[in-house]
């Protein structure tokens, strides 16, 4: 589950962090041995097996492009956030980042516009990937940024530690709402209240089943996905999403969600037994809750989908990888990305580990797998933020119809209604950083049921009219009016 901290810098820090970062970038993006070195930063920590697996990815690399090395740079989740927008704002010369703010960096002009570097360098790279992405990253009609092709639609869930479903006999029923699960929350918290019976946090959203954030869920400007409304409103007004904090704030009285988590960064690892259930977001490469389970080294869990499955403007930008318009190296950052989507040998010894040790063939024609007892959390890194999912070696136990299912189901997929929409706020940028303000206040004590929702809300409403939010709303809806007109 990814999680964002917000960290306050001093100005001597960021200056500090600036420097840091700047001297680093550059001592990347020198020549190794004639090679041509570029640097990718992502967040998450470093693999344990990194320097094998770098050495393997580069030998699997000079196969196609001899004068290219590329280097991985590993910054923790908790810190990523605000140490990339250090890295945008300072115009650090970093080649590829793993993108945050990916519409509102590429309108400050922060990327290198990728149009034509992708059709002269990486076109069998670009074929691979599901035209919903391409329409979900183009701004102004250009591409600043290559998504990974994976779950192009996506449930969010809740998850339980099937551990503790089996230990307490706890049977959650049909789950399709948070109220559903409250029988199965109330079960667990009587038989073991000191472990977090919804294991959530400061940066925790709460999901309504069809609504998309235009300007993220750090914002309240929402539509409705399925098109059965073309009003842009704030997603805290509606009943449906006060339904959901309510029954959050009734988990959180009775103690089923943690008393800190509004300002808690526990991490609540897949693998450990501190947590009954939690919100994860799963896609048809997930094949249920596999991936969930191969993340945790093999902790057998039970999801239940609670949001629809659309393939939305969201989804696209999950993850995507930008280059630096400061870049010097930007014909060889393309030629890596290219390399991540179209070559299955060099991403599969990143996304499973390395061949060998934490995997080996039982089917090398058919990209069949067996993973071996070294095959642990810290190994690997998570296949749907590094390459093209279609290209991944799927393991011995997972049957051809559930990889048939998975193609015809992604095939089979509606696009949301917004899909494509990308707001230009260049003319309220005021007014968004005013209500951004105002939402830093509310998003955390909302989301985790840490405030009663009815009169915080009223409270916030008010704070937003003051900020602006009626100038913005009226600037999105005009432009979506457009967007609905031109589709």
């Amino acid at each position: 589950m990814r999680k964002w901290n917000k960290v306050a810098l001093s100005a001597t820090a960021v200056l500090s962090l600036t420097t840091l970062l700047t001297a680093c970038g550059n001592k990347q993006n020198s020549s190794n041995g004639g090679k041509t070195v570029v640097s990718m930063y992502m967040p998450g920590d470093k693999p344990k097996n990194y320097s094998a697996m770098i050495k393997r990815v580069n030998k699997e690399l000079a196969k196609k492009y001899p004068d290219v090395q590329l280097s991985m740079k590993f910054i923790g989740w908790g810190d990523y956030q605000q140490k990339y927008n250090v890295m945008v704002t300072s115009g650090d010369k970093y080649d590829l980042a793993f993108a945050q703010n990916y519409a509102v960096n590429a309108q400050k002009g922060a990327y290198a516009d990728m149009t034509q570097l992708i059709k002269k360098y990486a076109s069998k790279a670009y074929k691979g990937v599901d035209p919903a992405y391409w329409k979900g990253v183009k701004v102004n009609g250009k591409i600043y940024g290559f998504p990974v092709n994976g779950n192009v639609y996506a449930n969010n869930a809740i998850t339980f530690n099937k551990a503790y479903l089996d230990k307490y006999n706890i049977k959650p029923g049909n789950i399709k709402t948070y109220a559903d699960a409250t029988s199965a929350m109330a079960k667990f918290h009587a038989a073991k209240p000191n472990v977090a019976a919804f294991a959530i946090g400061q940066g925790f959203k709460a999901s309504p089943r069809h609504m998309d954030f235009l300007l993220g869920n750090g914002l309240p400007f929402a539509v409705d996905s399925t098109g059965k409304s073309t009003k842009v409103f704030n997603a805290y007004d509606q009943p449906e999403m006060q339904s959901i904090l309510k029954t959050l704030h009734e988990w959180y009285q009775k103690g089923y969600i943690p008393k800190d988590a509004a300002t808690s960064n526990t991490q609540y690892n897949l693998q450990d037994n501190t947590w009954f259930s939690r919100q994860e977001t799963q896609g048809p490469f997930d094949y249920g809750d596999t991936a969930l389970e191969n993340a945790s080294g093999g902790k057998k869990m039970v999801s239940y989908a609670i949001t629809d499955s659309l393939k939305s403007e969201a989804q696209a930008q999950v993850a995507i990888w930008s280059i630096s318009k400061t870049s010097q190296h930007k014909k060889e950052a393309m030629e890596v990305l290219n390399a991540l989507n179209t070559d299955p040998k060099l991403l599969n010894n990143i996304t499973w580990g390395l061949e060998g040790q934490q995997w080996h063939f039982t089917d090398k024609a058919k990209g069949k797998i067996k993973t071996t007892s070294k095959y642990q959390p810290g190994y690997f890194i998570g296949a749907w933020m590094m390459g093209n999912n279609d290209l991944l070696y799927t393991q011995n136990t997972l049957s051809q119809k559930k990889i048939d299912q998975r193609k015809e189901s992604i095939k089979k997929a509606k696009e949301a209604n917004d899909l494509g929409f990308i707001p230009d706020t260049t003319q309220y940028k005021t007014e968004v950083t005013n209500c951004s303000n105002v939402m830093s206040k509310y998003l955390d004590i909302l989301n985790t049921g840490t405030a009663d929702p009815v009169p915080t809300i009223k409270k916030m409403d008010k704070e937003l009219k003051t900020a602006g939010y009626d100038k913005i709303q009226a600037g999105l809806q005009k432009q979506y009016d457009k967007f609905l007109a031109q589709k």
